[in-house]
């Protein structure tokens, strides 16, 4: 079907042919970017790098640049777009919700309660210390700012591992924790790495998990997809590990703990070894990190250890800094900006509070003092330390790599950067009065082990983004250090990233372009390449959802680079909607390189509703006056339906504090009769219902406000209407 018509002199006003238009069909300009062919009556996207805008018909629109052939319909090409991109996100929201939205953004940092935990006979302690702790959160922070946004448990022992629950409902937590007892056991180890895989697929990212078990991880195989899944999802994994031996042969703990721990600093987490009648103090540390708008302001590991010390900087946003310390037998001393000094050894000082348990040291600090403090490390053993907050002031970051074309930009990359080339880091500051009001000062990459700090080049760019190039690269692992300032005090400021990165000469390259379906073979694409050694490379490949599925064991390199292809095929009765987290491996001949990539793919069910819920506003009543509007109340009922369609999932107040209330009618369709009721002081009201398929539909209102005083009158209750509405209905048929 032709859809423009030829446009000779550059200058046409509309080249779109009337029948696209009255049909309001859906179109798009073609590029040429290598060959000037489209289409036959096809229009063109334009401009200088668009070939095909000079074969008939020629001309075109180009949002991206504005020239005197397109200057009539520039600005209004660019104004729909945008329109369209915030109609798509605001269906997101709808369907979502607004605390998901804004997670999805980047935005919110609201805590999630995650817990994977051994069910195993030996882990009765263990199991009512997380009961303990899961409701002490739940009851203290209910209705608070710092309430947990979602809760997330999975059980595990051998060989069982799961179910994965999820909810938003804190009531649905306490009674699933409820249920878990421990049971069997006796040797060791456990399916913890399977467990805590579930766990990180279905976390949110950013979030903070915690693993409590006595006994080594029996699915070892799964270390290097579980170091991949923490980088993609920049999550925190701590283990509550109390030792006990559980076979035979005693091991050593130290051995059989090896990778949990190297897991923990891996993630920027911690592996706290108690014994399990002190396990309720370890649990402190859950505690913390269950609040909201956390920051990290240093993290560091050496091992082995040295006389060493670190400064960190500490300004006015930040409340409740707690330093965590890990190891055995560790002396160091805390000084404050001004001089003051507090010893390990004190445990209540004029600085902080020392908790021990087991091989972590948690202090407290006691006031809010700003500037450079410092920790005197004096002791030559192994050791880890974290210093955290709660803070507005933030940061988000991806490690990017640009890309050119006729839309040059930057695209995150999924994996370790390159070796051999600069790093480029995209990152967002973000804070309580917007990044208008803090200042970039420094971005370095920090060996998390070593001394070697590299400091990157800043670029800014728009909305409080900058894009930061690191020539010389750390060698070993490293975390990204910033400092800035906060313009609004004068006050400087430090934060941290946790989640440890380093470079590879591998790279691996995939992309999804589609969705799944049930009970059909599903394939993609994925390549390799290497700028180290050549040869013969280890693949593999594992998803979270046990989906059967083929890949290539190895590939040959020889060449530098290869092409493979997994095979995925979900069961017919496969629920749609639902997520599976891929992750492909490539590992270098004798496994001194790898890399990986993390895929988020879903199993869609053929779609056939396009047609979204239809709201309908029926009543309004209330009367709001200018004068009072707290005295004053008023709601809105309204009639949903979703026709011949799939039928309503779910209904949401997208904008509004009231609340509302709804009953389903049955009569040939199904309708939703809403309720929402609210104070005068919230007079605007947006109600969201999403289809069992997204399509989401919204109601909107605003209440006007009176001048004068509040008149007492009476009205049939909401309720009394419909109810009478429905059975006039039913007795007198149209």
């Amino acid at each position: 079907m032709e859809t423009c018509s030829d446009c000779a002199s550059g200058t046409c006003p509309n080249q779109l042919l009337p029948a696209i238009l009255n049909g309001k069909y859906l179109t798009s300009g073609y590029m040429g970017l290598f060959s000037p062919e489209k289409p036959q009556g096809k229009c063109s996207h334009g401009g200088e790098t668009d070939l095909s805008s000079s074969h008939n018909p020629r001309g075109g629109i180009s949002k991206d640049e504005s020239h005197s052939y397109n200057a009539n319909l520039h600005k209004h090409a660019v104004n729909l777009a945008s329109e369209a991109t915030m109609e798509l996100l605001e269906d997101i929201r709808g369907a979502i919700g607004n605390n998901n939205y804004l997670r999805l953004m980047g935005i919110a940092r609201s805590a999630v309660l995650a817990f994977v935990i051994d069910t195993t006979g030996s882990m009765a302690d263990d199991i009512a210390e997380a009961k303990r702790v899961a409701f002490n959160i739940i009851d203290s922070k209910k209705g608070t700012q710092d309430e947990p946004s979602e809760y997330i448990l999975v059980p595990f022992n051998d060989p069982e591992f799961g179910p994965l629950i999820r909810t938003t409902d804190p009531d649905v937590l306490k009674s699933e924790i409820s249920k878990i007892s421990p049971n069997g056991g006796g040797d060791i180890p456990e399916m913890s790495l399977s467990a805590l895989q579930l766990a990180l697929t279905a976390a949110p990212s950013s979030s903070y998990i915690y693993v409590f078990t006595d006994a080594p991880p029996k699915d070892t195989h799964l270390e290097t997809t579980i170091t991949a899944l923490t980088r993609s999802t920049k999550s925190t994994v701590s283990f509550l590990l109390t030792p006990q031996s559980r076979s035979r042969r005693a091991l050593s703990a130290s051995s059989q703990f090896q990778m949990y721990y190297d897991m923990a600093l891996a993630s920027g987490g911690q592996a706290i070894e108690v014994s399990k009648s002190s396990i309720s103090q370890a649990t402190d540390i859950i505690v913390d990190t269950s609040t909201s708008a956390l920051v990290t302001i240093l993290q560091c590991s050496r091992d082995p250890g040295r006389i060493e010390n670190f400064p960190f900087l500490l300004d006015r946003s930040v409340s409740n800094t707690t330093i965590y310390i890990t190891g055995t037998g560790l002396t160091f001393n805390l000084r404050s900006p001004t001089g003051v000094t507090q010893s390990n050894t004190v445990v209540n000082g004029i600085l902080g509070t020392i908790q021990r348990v087991g091989n972590l040291q948690r202090i407290q600090l006691n006031g809010t003092e700003t500037g450079l403090w410092h920790i005197d490390m004096t002791t030559t053993r192994p050791y880890t330390i974290k210093v955290m907050g709660q803070s507005a002031i933030t940061f988000i970051y991806d490690f990017v790599e640009e890309f050119k074309g006729p839309h040059p930009g930057f695209a995150a990359i999924d994996g370790r950067p390159s070796t051999g080339s600069p790093a480029k880091l995209l990152l967002t500051l973000t804070g309580e009065k917007g990044p208008e009001a803090l200042e970039l000062q420094e971005v370095t990459l920090m060996e998390v082990s070593g001394v070697k700090v590299s400091k990157g080049t800043t670029e800014k760019m728009a909305n409080g983004d900058y894009l930061v190039t690191v020539n010389d690269v750390p060698e070993g692992e490293f975390v990204v250090m910033l400092k800035g300032k906060d313009k609004t005090f004068t006050s400087l400021f430090q934060r941290q990233t946790t989640t440890l990165m380093s470079q590879s000469k591998v790279i691996i390259k995939a992309i999804a372009d589609s969705s799944m379906l049930p009970g059909q073979e599903f394939k993609l694409s994925f390549t390799v390449t290497t700028n180290g050694t050549s040869g013969t490379y280890t693949i593999r490949a594992r998803n979270d959802k046990n989906i059967p599925m083929k890949h290539p064991s190895t590939l040959s390199l020889s060449g530098g680079s290869a092409q493979g292809t997994v095979s995925l095929t979900p069961p017919s009765n496969t629920v749609s909607g639902t997520d599976v987290t891929l992750t492909i491996e490539a590992e270098s001949p004798g496994g001194s390189d790898s890399n990986y990539a993390v895929l988020r793919l879903s199993v869609l069910s053929k779609v056939t509703d396009f047609t979204p819920p239809k709201c309908e506003i029926v009543d309004v009543q209330g009367n709001c006056y200018s004068s009072s509007c707290n005295s004053s109340n008023w709601e809105l009922s309204v009639n949903i339906t979703d026709g011949n369609g799939t039928g309503i999932e779910s209904i949401s107040i997208q904008q509004g504090s009231g609340n509302f209330t709804q009953r389903k009618v049955e009569d040939g369709v199904i309708m939703v009769m809403g309720l929402y009721e609210t104070s005068c002081c919230s007079p605007s009201v947006t109600l969201s219902a999403v289809d069992k398929v997204g399509n989401v539909g919204r109601c909107s209102y605003t209440m006007k406000s009176s001048a004068g005083s509040r008149l007492i009158s009476m009205s049939l209750p909401l309720w009394a209407s419909l109810l009478l509405y429905s059975f006039l209905r039913d007795a007198f048929p149209l």
